[in-house]
């Protein structure tokens, strides 16, 4: 079938198979895991009108929303103090019986990897698993976490059908994977299209009413699979651009041409460029993890992609190129690694964040520490740090008391004061954009 746009406002059909009325529901949705994208998705159905149960098994997450420390963008934190106090149209449990009173259930757990690559599907199972069991005739299940092809049908459409439960009649199952960044005020979840697909054709048309109810753009298409697979070409996509543009930024080092330079330049092109920056290394939950889905899924068809393999096998490298860089500045300034002094300034994987997760900040710092440095970190939105390597560091209050021989500029907050640098330290710029920095040497 062709693909198409469908207007929030848009009408849509029936079908013959479509059954009875369901029975009353107390709420039109539930959210499946309150995170970085469950609370944000939460709320933005919470703003349309729709009444929402937020569920998260974990109390101590519970109580941080509750008391409105969540790391939110402004706006959804005045979303959460609207929602907050309307406790009838917007409840907080982690209580999985709940889930039958809510019409449609949209699951939002994260999907990691461990430490060598491998998709962690433990929490995507256990949700799933809690909401097949819990499903009841009438309802809409909505998988939007990032995996491979055919996982809503194995997690959800046929343990369904196992159950008795007839999908596209009783039950409906859907697809349509996140598209929220956090911290990025520049793109309002309304805005940004939602791409689904349907076990069913039925299943496709609930997809698309649920979605509609807060975005103002939804794109069916044909499959479950289509849409798991959208989501995965669009984090590989980035993940093979950042590879390119690091590797530019060797070679421009190589060639003592500015990169950035040269990015800007080639992004006045109207058509067929799109620009990349190179930095430290990538985190959060997308680039350095959804491709592995992909990756472990091919493998085990004998399926080659040999340009996505070594574009996440460069990222993955990028740390490591990291700290061998901080050891040769330190070099050139005539110092040695052991014992040298070096301060990381902020170590979250993006500015303006408090999310830590797959951050190349925590990789670096104990790479540092293993070759004999004494390191540590400004950062006014992570207060604490917990390393891999079961070291733990606090923010500096005073970071020119520590004296650093280096200074690792990793994340660039807008409000990260560097009046303290003094030009006694090298400043290492792994952004390659603050270039009000005085002295600075590229990564």
């Amino acid at each position: 079938m062709s693909t198409l746009d469908v207007r929030a406002t848009a009408p849509l059909s029936t079908t013959a198979t479509e059954p009875a009325a369901p029975p009353p529901f107390d709420f039109e949705v539930a959210i499946v895991g309150l995170g970085y994208v469950g609370l944000p998705t939460a709320l933005a159905y919470r703003a349309s009108g729709s009444r929402v149960l937020a569920l998260d098994a974990s109390p101590r997450r519970l109580r941080t929303i509750a008391a409105r420390g969540a790391d939110l963008i402004d706006s959804d934190r005045d979303r959460l103090e609207a929602a907050l106090r309307s406790p009838r149209e917007f409840r907080l449990t982690s209580d999985v019986s709940e889930l039958a009173r809510a019409a449609a259930i949209v699951v939002c757990v994260p999907t990691p990897v461990d430490h060598q690559q491998v998709p962690d599907l433990a929490p995507l199972r256990a949700a799933c698993a809690t909401v097949v069991a819990a499903a009841r005739p009438g309802q809409l299940i909505m998988l939007t976490s990032t995996t491979y092809v055919g996982c809503t049908h194995d997690l959800v459409e046929q343990p369904l059908r196992e159950r008795g439960l007839e999908v596209g009649r009783d039950v409906f199952v859907t697809f349509s994977a996140e598209r929220i960044d956090p911290g990025n005020v520049g793109f309002a979840q309304e805005v940004v299209p939602r791409v689904v697909g349907g076990a069913t054709p039925q299943c496709q048309e609930e997809g698309v009413r649920l979605l509609s109810r807060y975005a103002a753009r939804v794109h069916p298409v044909s499959s479950l699979a289509t849409a798991e697979m959208t989501k995965l070409l669009e984090n590989t996509f980035r993940a093979v651009n950042i590879a390119l543009a690091n590797e530019f930024a060797d070679i421009c080092g190589a060639l003592d041409v500015p990169v950035t330079e040269v990015i800007e330049a080639a992004s006045t092109k109207p058509y067929g460029f799109m620009a990349f920056y190179p930095g430290p290394g990538v985190g959060g939950h997308c680039i350095p993890c959804d491709p592995h889905y992909l990756l472990w899924q091919l493998k085990a068809l004998h399926v080659d992609a040999g340009v996505i393999t070594e574009a996440m096998t460069r990222i993955a490298a990028r740390p490591r190129r990291v700290v061998d860089r901080v050891r040769d500045v330190l070099g050139r300034a005539g110092k040695g690694t052991l014992g040298a002094r070096v301060l990381i300034v902020g170590v979250t994987y993006k500015p303006d964040v408090a999310d830590l997760r797959e951050s190349p900040a925590l990789e670096i710092i104990d790479g540092l520490i293993d070759a004999g440095a004494e390191v540590q970190y400004v950062d006014t939105h992570a207060p604490h740090i917990h390393l891999d390597s079961g070291r733990e560091r606090d923010s500096l209050t005073d970071p020119a008391a520590f004296h650093p021989d280096v200074v690792l500029v990793h994340t660039r907050h807008h409000d990260s004061d560097l009046d303290w640098l003094d030009g006694d330290a090298v400043v290492l710029d792994g952004t390659y954009r603050s270039s009000d920095i005085a002295g600075r040497v590229l990564l």
